[in-house]
């Protein structure tokens, strides 16, 4: 089974067929790889492979910014 990361990663990448890879420390924001009307997708994604509910109220949009981040904070992951 793909770890929690790696389904995100995929994720992206199927919505963005025209690149390889993504970088962990690449700005997905920034890079338009995540967008506004994705979003509560993304969200629902977060939250199913992570396993837990994620509070809409204390959403931060840099904690979207990159894999690293994401992983660290809503996959239970530490960055290095």
């Amino acid at each position: 089974m793909a770890r929690p990361i790696d389904q995100v990663k995929a994720w992206i990448l199927k919505r963005h067929p025209e690149r390889g890879d993504i970088a962990s420390d690449l700005d997905l924001i920034d890079n338009r790889l995540i967008d506004s009307l994705a979003f509560a997708e993304f969200l629902f994604l977060l939250e199913e492979v992570g396993g837990q509910p994620i509070d809409r109220d204390s959403l931060a949009v840099d904690d979207f910014r990159t894999l690293d981040r994401i992983e660290a904070k809503y996959l239970g992951a530490t960055v290095g």
